[in-house]
């Protein structure tokens, strides 16, 4: 499954996504892609410990999370 559409916050971080036109809280898309569920992206820690979702690095900016479509 791959992430298609992002909803942000008015500070521009990502809470929620959409996948095959269902909506998931990041937090539930954290632990899809810890569980292997996601395609093309992996989870990283901020330095205040929260986990948050990051594209595989593959040198096209055009599928990173923060410019997916939003909704």
């Amino acid at each position: 499954m791959k992430i298609e559409k992002v909803r942000k916050n008015s500070q521009g971080d990502i809470t929620d996504v959409m996948i095959n036109g269902n909506i998931y809280s990041i937090d539930d898309a954290v632990r899809m892609a810890k569980e292997g569920m996601l395609e093309g992206v992996n989870v990283g820690r901020a330095r205040n410990g929260r986990e948050y979702l990051r594209a595989n690095p593959d040198g096209n900016e055009a599928n990173n999370l923060d410019n997916l479509p939003l909704f």
